[in-house]
């Protein structure tokens, strides 16, 4: 990646957004996806494997060059921490952290813990921070509303899926009840948003599919934390798959839109998705949600190819890190 030319006067690093971190979240979704449609098509292990060290490689990059930009253009962050979509990015720092830590646990769960310790402080600290400077003297505007709000609630909800297993139940319990307060008041936000104002712009409509993510994940979440299948995960489950069809009605305008790194939104929901079908389908028996996994799972991995391809190109052809 070449980051010496956004423009003619400006170095590309300035620019490298904190966005970029739902890459990890994508590739770390597929990890968790791949691991999860193991447990009815085993080959899937290895590329699961593969694909969660391509992840935790991609992580390393995109922090390196991250931490760069923080040390030598300091303002440049502070301007996304102001942004009031770019704001709600930074929980996806910790969320990458998490995802890491779920997708070590069976193989390094030592490494895990220490991992998980890290990200859910972190989700903690950006939780509280993204919150408070949503209701500081600030004001926003209902244009500057978009899903991307949800990645702070979704990120709080991430942490008892790797947290229930390592033990910490109550301190899991509160980031599930955090995060699913959240996604309730952002939900209503948006729905507002989304009904009785200016349609999302083009750049930025791809995150609508973050609306999948939050009962999807809250469904691993509560299924991890009570360790059944009861009707409240059963609610979840479906609302998921509710937004997943509403979701789908919209791709053929998603298809005409041009590439930019909210795409990045579109992968993690669905691996979300897919994970929670393959789990309710290990836990019931449900040849049915067997096969609803294994869709879902051949759609996200043509997303993450596509992905991956606009991304390249997007790069060579110098589209990103440049300034808006």
């Amino acid at each position: 990646m070449t980051l010496t030319d956004a423009s003619e006067t400006e170095p590309r690093l300035k620019h490298f957004p904190v966005p970029f971190f739902a890459v990890v979240m994508g590739l770390m979704g597929l990890t968790l996806a791949l691991h999860a449609g193991a447990h009815v098509y085993p080959s899937l292990g290895t590329a699961s494997t593969v694909a969660m060290w391509t992840g935790i490689a991609a992580f390393c990059v995109i922090a390196i060059l991250y931490i760069a930009k923080a040390i030598l253009y300091p303002q440049a962050v502070v301007h996304e921490w102001q942004h009031p979509v770019r704001l709600a990015f930074f929980p996806a720092v910790s969320i990458s952290i998490l995802l890491i830590s779920t997708a070590m646990l069976s193989h390094f769960p030592d490494t895990a813990r220490g991992l998980w310790m890290i990200g859910a402080a972190l989700q903690g600290l950006l939780t509280v921070a993204v919150v408070s400077g949503w209701i500081s003297h600030r004001a926003f505007e209902v244009g500057q509303l978009t899903p991307a709000w949800f990645i702070p609630a979704v990120g709080n909800v991430v942490v008892p899926v790797a947290g229930a297993q390592l033990g910490y139940v109550e301190l899991s319990w509160l980031f599930f009840s955090t995060g699913m307060i959240f996604w309730v008041v952002l939900l209503t936000l948006v729905f507002n948003r989304l009904i009785f104002h200016n349609p999302i712009p083009g750049k930025l409509f791809p995150t609508l599919v973050i609306l999948i993510a939050p009962p999807a994940v809250a469904f691993l979440a509560y299924v991890n934390l009570t360790g059944e299948i009861d009707p409240f995960a059963r609610i979840l489950l479906n609302i998921g798959y509710l937004f997943t069809i509403l979701i789908a009605v919209q791709v053929p305008k998603l298809a005409k839109l041009p590439f930019a790194l909210p795409w990045w939104a579109l992968s993690f929901p669905i691996a979300a998705m897919t994970i929670a079908s393959f789990l309710f389908a290990r836990k019931t028996g449900s040849e049915a949600h067997v096969v609803i996994g294994t869709l879902l799972l051949v759609v996200l991995a043509g997303v993450m190819v596509k992905l991956v391809i606009r991304t390249v190109l997007a790069i060579s052809r110098k589209e990103i890190c440049v300034p808006e």
